[in-house]
């Protein structure tokens, strides 16, 4: 089954449902992320150190809209008891996820913050081809990733803010069997549609222990999955908060920052230009300091940024 959302999480461990999608016009942007065993949760980051860490009991949906009015924010997590999952359903307090065999409709009803505002909304993924070959991230197999529908289409349609637009879409997941920050230093990722109505997908990653790893790879419209040799790195400016970001470009093209949606402390999103495989492509692309994420102060900040209501 490609979908499962009742799949069972490991102590300690995590997964989670990353959708992203661009409007055909430019004019927006969104990302949505189901996590069980949320990452990046200041609260399971204390409950491990006290040996009671249930990753169900750290659940939240992190909602992020970007567009010509501004940004949105939200990333309340939420306890066992405000979660139901079957295989095809998963609820996380009053938003839930559900999957048809070839749509992925999520209804969304957060609480933004830092300053209260209601996100209310509707947005259908369209699975044109799903693909079932998943990734090993790390040497021991202990993380995983799996680009679910890399070429679907989306509908977008919300109440607070008004806004209704379509574009194309990404689906992919990760889990794990331990924390991210016991396996990484840090990473760069990027998701990039192409002409056909295929996709390129690059990762890059600074394991602990070992050498860099990394993954090329090619889907197209029917879900073939087709490595690629990686082209050479490309260098892109630091964020105002100085983490580093990275991607690749063919031999002579230079990749450039065309907007920075999220710049944390720890982790920056971004849309870039580049080419590949000998195609101007615009990618949704993210970079991942677990070093910074690990330190005491970015602790201290999460939770203003990452309520929690159990």
């Amino acid at each position: 089954m490609v979908f499962d959302f009742a799949r069972p999480v490991p102590r300690d461990g995590y997964i989670w449902w990353y959708v992203d999608a661009m409007s055909d016009d430019g004019r927006h942007a969104l990302t949505l992320i189901a996590l069980l065993g949320s990452v990046f949760s200041p609260y399971y980051a204390r409950a491990r150190r006290r040996g009671c860490a249930d990753p169900l009991h750290h659940c939240a949906l992190n909602v992020a809209l970007y567009g010509v009015s501004g940004k949105r924010w939200s990333m309340t997590e939420r306890g066992r008891a405000q979660l139901e999952r079957t295989a095809h359903r998963l609820r996380i307090g009053p938003s839930q996820l559900d999957w048809d065999g070839t749509t992925l409709t999520l209804r969304i009803d957060e609480i933004g913050v830092p300053v209260p505002y209601r996100l209310r909304g509707c947005v259908r993924l369209h699975c044109q081809a799903m693909n079932a070959q998943d990734f090993a991230l790390d040497a021991a197999g202990r993380h995983r990733w799996h680009p679910l529908a890399p070429n679907a289409r989306a509908e977008v349609a919300f109440e607070h803010p008004r806004m209704r637009w379509s574009g194309k879409g990404y689906v992919d997941s990760n889990r794990g069997s331990e924390p991210l920050e016991r396996a990484f230093l840090s990473w760069d990722w990027s998701r990039a549609p192409m002409r056909g109505g295929s996709a390129a997908m690059l990762y890059d990653m600074v394991p602990r222990e070992g050498a860099r790893r990394g993954i090329a790879v090619r889907v197209d419209r029917h879900g073939d999955v087709e490595p690629f040799a990686a082209p050479p790195p490309a260098s892109l400016p630091s964020t105002l908060w100085r983490v580093s970001r990275g991607t690749r470009s063919d031999a002579g093209c230079i990749a450039r920052v065309r907007a920075t949606l999220e710049d944390t402390p720890f982790y920056a999103r971004s849309m870039v230009d580049t080419q590949l495989l000998g195609e101007h492509v615009t990618a949704m692309h993210e970079s991942l300091s677990l070093t910074r994420f690990g330190t005491r102060w970015v602790q201290t900040l999460l939770p203003f940024r990452m309520p929690r209501r159990a």
